[in-house]
């Protein structure tokens, strides 16, 4: 199944659900492999070093240093890795209510990361584009 591609579907069934517990972006200079005691939910190599997202507490436990704490919301659509504006249509979104969005595409579902602080709103704020009644909806 290669998912769902038509953007007013993918609104109208993302079904955005809250994760428990609070992520934070790490890095590594000059890694390019994750230490096998850590577990990330996701990571990145760059140029620079290894990015790593990582639960907290994890984050915690290994000494490593970050910025901002996220909340992660998953939403639960297969979406296409090649829907087009899908995710410009939620950060725009967001943005317009001051929210940052820190987007994570995997092969079934699209992952945010949002600071931990706006979770709630921004759950509500993506409810509201899947609502067909919601005047702020892009669809």
């Amino acid at each position: 199944m290669s998912g769902e591609t038509d953007l007013t579907q993918l609104l109208k069934t993302m079904q955005p659900v809250l994760r428990q517990g609070e992520y934070v972006f790490c890095t590594l200079p000059n890694a390019t492999h994750c230490p096998p005691h850590l577990d990330p939910v996701g990571y990145f190599k760059e140029d620079e070093g290894l990015t790593l997202m990582l639960p907290k507490p994890q984050a915690d436990t290994a000494g490593l240093s970050y910025s901002a704490v996220f909340a992660l919301i998953t939403l639960t659509v297969h979406s296409s890795l090649e829907a087009v504006g899908f995710m410009a249509a939620i950060a725009t979104h967001l943005a317009s209510h001051g929210i940052s969005v820190n987007p994570v595409s995997a092969f079934y579902h699209d992952h945010l990361f949002v600071p931990a602080r706006d979770a709630e709103r921004a759950i509500a704020l993506l409810q509201s584009l899947s609502d067909p009644t919601c005047s702020e909806s892009p669809a």
